[in-house]
């Protein structure tokens, strides 16, 4: 039996010739790992974000002639303007206002003491009663300052 070699594999001193070519298959693979780790990795990495939502850098807006302020207090109290309510209360308190359109929007404070499923509560209970218009109220940040929003602003 015998075996012809082509003079293209070997250099013309019966080295094996070096090829130029990539072998894109492991490459291919390594791809697909990396992809699987970042597929898995990058939900993990969202999870615990440490934020800070009482403060905003958004723009203000034109606040309105006579808003309607809900405010929750550190206690958990509701207050509609000025007057402490009870929850039970807050949508009847409301429609006693003298604009008492649903239409109007309505301001929502809350103190960042207030834990988030309180402040849920009170906004299903002012969903429930048919006002949907709902604007957060946030302390605004300086837009030249955003790595010290954890900073109270000062007067």
């Amino acid at each position: 039996m015998a075996v012809s070699i082509a003079g293209s594999e070997f250099d013309d001193e019966g080295d094996f010739a070096e090829t130029h070519e990539i072998n894109v298959t492991p490459f291919i693979d390594v791809m697909l790992v990396l992809l699987i780790i970042f597929m898995v990795a990058a939900p993990l990495a969202t999870v615990d974000l440490p934020i800070d939502l009482p403060t905003s850098s958004a723009v203000a807006q034109k606040k309105p002639d006579k808003p309607t302020y809900v405010s929750i207090k550190p206690d958990l109290t509701v207050a509609v303007g000025e007057t402490a309510v009870k929850r039970a209360e807050l949508v009847a308190t409301l429609d006693a206002a003298p604009d008492n359109s649903k239409d109007r929007f309505v301001f929502l404070r809350a103190d960042k003491a207030v834990p988030y499923g309180d402040l849920m509560d009170v906004l299903e209970i002012l969903r429930a009663g048919g006002y949907t218009k709902l604007k957060l109220v946030a302390l605004e940040v300086p837009s030249a300052a955003p790595a010290q929003a954890s900073e109270p602003p000062k007067p």
